[in-house]
């Protein structure tokens, strides 16, 4: 069950959590958890978080980041009843980034692409000053300038739980709970299309959740993976066609891992089998059209379903950081603060070294180095993998190879 965290919280051991549902969860085809239900639970202990701390104090950051271990332990209904509940320990918490398959375009030059990065980093940064919230934002943004800062846990983190123990969910004669009905997928009932005609395809939509972890750094070409459907799929007419509990097999079909000068991993895979829970085998055609991305940051899917990283402009930065650290030879202008602009390479820590030092060489040296650290990030350190983690939520748009499966043919295997 996907729970997104519903304020900030301090980063302590006990600290108190409220969450949301952010989907349905199924029950013999039918919803027996609705979407938006309310879990309260707790934080049980704080684990480091080793590659974080390494790579703040290269920047000057020496607060001692942590990953929380939390559980959940009651679930309120939308009728309000408390069910408590047994959680296993959840530690995979990140923000929930929605990836979806973009418009196929032509590739440009390698200029142009670092044009359109710049672009987007642009677009991204004005939306963080003009979106709502730029207030608290702003405020983390002064915290992180600081060599130490408080932690906290993020509004809109989310884990995935799992339940120690069954949890038996009565029906209390809500309608969310009758059989299933003509709805908004929104509400977690998932139609197909339309029967084909001449110029429509038959196809469906299928949500479903990763078995296993599979990441671009130990895949090859032909291993197979699992995900279990998470919805049944309707017909217009509410017959079953994909029942809640099916398998889909995926099979890996590229896979690269990030290598040194900044080569990024890619990963490719698509679907060839479904597994009914009777056991019967359907062959279909399915290709990823959409991920809940919370493993692995900076991802993007592109108009072919293959998952890699966001192209990262590699010029911008470095050069702006290094023009930067050569003011502090600039005559024009007082020494302290053409120190305090020179030194950006390691925080605040860095910017009183300058101010206070009053060399120039000192300031040019910090700048520097925040440039040529910079520049290692982007072009001679490995590139990044691309990690999907177990219980991902992924979307498929699926064919079968056969025209449908008709709630006869489902019953008779």
């Amino acid at each position: 069950m996907p729970v997104q965290l519903l304020d900030h919280v301090p980063m302590k051991v006990g600290e108190s959590l409220e969450g949301r549902l952010l989907y349905p969860v199924y029950e013999g085809n039918q919803v027996a958890i609705p979407a938006g239900c309310l879990l309260q639970g707790h934080v049980v202990r704080l684990d480091p978080d080793k590659q974080h701390r390494i790579h703040s104090r290269l920047w000057g950051d020496f607060t001692p980041f942590h990953i929380p271990v939390v559980q959940f332990d009651n679930l309120t209904m939308p009728d309000g009843r408390v069910l408590p509940i047994v959680s296993r320990n959840a530690t995979d918490g990140a923000p929930v980034l929605r990836l979806s398959t973009p418009a196929a375009r032509t590739p440009g030059s390698v200029v142009s692409q670092q044009v359109d990065s710049l672009k987007q980093q642009m677009k991204d940064e004005i939306s963080l000053v003009t979106a709502p919230g730029r207030g608290d934002r702003l405020v983390q943004f002064l915290y992180k300038q600081l060599p130490y800062h408080p932690e906290r846990i993020d509004k809109g983190t989310a884990w995935t739980i799992e339940l120690s123990s069954p949890l038996t969910v009565t029906d209390s004669g809500d309608s969310e709970n009758s059989p299933p009905r003509t709805e908004d997928s929104s509400r977690g009932v998932v139609k197909r299309s339309s029967e084909p005609t001449a110029s429509q395809e038959t196809y469906w939509r299928i949500r479903a959740y990763l078995q296993q972890t599979i990441s671009s750094a130990n895949e090859k070409a032909g291993n197979k993976f699992e995900a279990m459907v998470a919805e049944p799929v309707f017909e217009n007419n509410h017959a079953l066609t994909v029942p809640q509990g099916s398998v889909l097999i995926g099979t890996v079909t590229q896979a690269k891992p990030g290598r040194s000068f900044g080569r990024k991993g890619k990963l490719r895979f698509n679907f060839r089998e479904l597994k009914l829970p009777d056991g019967f085998v359907e062959h279909v055609e399915g290709s990823l059209a959409g991920v809940d991305s919370n493993g692995s940051a900076g991802l993007q899917l592109d108009s072919e379903g293959g998952v890699q990283p966001k192209p990262q402009n590699k010029v911008i930065v470095p050069l702006v950081l290094s023009v930067l650290a050569s003011r502090a030879f600039d005559e024009d202008g007082s020494q302290a603060a053409n120190g305090a602009v020179a030194s950006n390479g390691f925080g605040t820590v860095g910017r009183i070294i300058g101010i206070v030092a009053s060399s120039p060489n000192v300031a040019a040296a910090i700048g520097f180095y925040g440039a040529g650290l910079s520049f290692y990030n982007r072009w001679l350190a490995r590139g990044q993998e691309v990690v999907l983690m177990k219980n991902t939520r992924i979307e498929i748009n699926t064919t079968p190879t056969r025209h449908f499966l008709s709630p006869a043919g489902l019953q008779s295997h």
